[in-house]
């Protein structure tokens, strides 16, 4: 059957305000009830998480009694690159001159002559790991040859986000668009994305 995960993902969290951030969720999510304050094992990838409060149908779209949250909640602070864990992203644009790079191997239309046959996800996997490991790294648009910052590219999918916080929820029932919506607000407005998967 597998674990399934919903993430939000704070893409404008600056390097010194993701920790503050994510205290200031964490600690909304309890006074509403949706979490406990109190970590305990149970979410995948860390030693603790938050687990599901008596109110957490706050969270969700549907509160049918059957679709309970069997697993917490996971934050993720510091650079990092959060996925479907499914399939590769299919394209990206570019914030500048607004050109989708097709990332399949099909996309070599788009790539210069001294990268043809390579395609344009290569670049895109290793900036991805030096984003990981640095938490600084760039893409050249292979349509206007600008420098682009990795967090800043235009995922056209839900199955890649760069960012530096991460609100991970395990086995619950999909969250709700008011939930998300007042979750964004508590994160001073900034722009989020909206990941769902499954191992």
């Amino acid at each position: 059957m597998g674990d399934y995960f919903q993430t939000i993902v704070d893409l404008d969290a600056g390097e010194a305000e993701a920790e503050e951030l994510a205290e200031r969720a964490v600690a909304w999510l309890v006074s509403e009830g949706i979490v406990l304050a109190d970590r305990e094992v149970c979410v995948l990838g860390q030693p603790l998480g938050h687990p599901p409060g008596p109110h957490w149908n706050r969270a969700v779209a549907d509160d049918d009694p059957d679709g309970e949250p069997f697993d917490g909640l996971a934050v993720h602070t510091g650079p990092t690159v959060f996925d479907s864990g499914q399939d590769e992203p299919e394209a990206v644009t570019c914030p500048r001159c607004r050109t989708t790079t097709d990332l399949s191997d099909e996309g070599e239309g788009d790539l210069s002559d001294e990268d043809e046959g390579e395609g344009a996800w290569p670049r895109f996997s290793a900036a991805i790991t030096d984003w990981q490991d640095t938490g600084h790294a760039d893409v050249t648009c292979p349509a206007c040859a600008r420098d682009v910052p990795l967090s800043e590219w235009l995922w056209t999918d839900d199955r890649l986000a760069v960012g530096r916080l991460g609100l991970e929820f395990w086995n619950w029932p999909e969250l709700g668009d008011d939930f998300r919506a007042r979750l964004t607000a508590v994160l001073d407005g900034h722009r989020t994305a909206y990941l769902w998967g499954k191992l």
